[in-house]
């Protein structure tokens, strides 16, 4: 019965997260007051700059599911707890927002599994990666708050993002016979 309640939070939280998503998204719809929010910033570059932005950052994006996707795939298989084509879930808008946080969940669980980054290490990676998650969803917030959030989720994304390139090194390196 634990298992099921598990699986059944996890989705309520999902959902909720989503639906709280999806009022931040739009609310230049019902609370202009506030700003345009991410899709009026992008609009105000005009065509083609703000198309371009939007189309850079999301290689930026595939590039790092990419990289996420290649920690899973060299964690052990049965360390994983999650599929490693489940990172690209992080397209699927706005659901994204909230299942981040179990993506960084599920690969720092998997790394823990496999025991060949120390648990410190994955401590870390796990503290950047919900770091940039949570600062993500400040950043759909108006304001000075959404955009001091912005540029925190980004650093942070950086920064995550080169701790695992760096994790991948490791793993692969591990993987393969001393040839010295």
């Amino acid at each position: 019965m634990h298992h099921w309640y598990t699986i059944e939070m996890r989705a309520v939280v999902r959902v909720l997260g989503t639906v709280c998503v999806s009022i931040l998204l739009t609310y230049p719809l019902w609370a202009p007051q506030w700003g345009s929010g991410i899709l009026g910033e992008i609009a105000a570059q005009g065509m083609p700059s703000g198309l371009l932005a939007v189309a850079v950052f999301f290689g930026l994006v595939a590039l790092y599911c990419r990289a996420l996707q290649n920690t899973l795939r060299a964690v052990r298989p049965e360390a994983r707890v999650a599929a490693p084509a489940s990172v690209w879930w992080m397209f699927a808008i706005p659901y994204n927002f909230t299942e981040d946080f179990f993506i960084m969940r599920n690969v720092s669980a998997s790394l823990a599994g496999d025991g060949r980054a120390s648990g410190g290490f994955v401590r870390r990676w796990a503290a950047l990666g919900y770091g940039w998650c949570g600062f993500q969803i400040l950043s759909l917030f108006p304001g000075t708050a959404g955009f001091v959030g912005g540029g925190f989720a980004l650093l942070l994304w950086a920064a995550h993002w080169i701790m695992t390139v760096r994790l991948n090194h490791m793993l692969v390196s591990a993987l393969l016979p001393d040839t010295r």
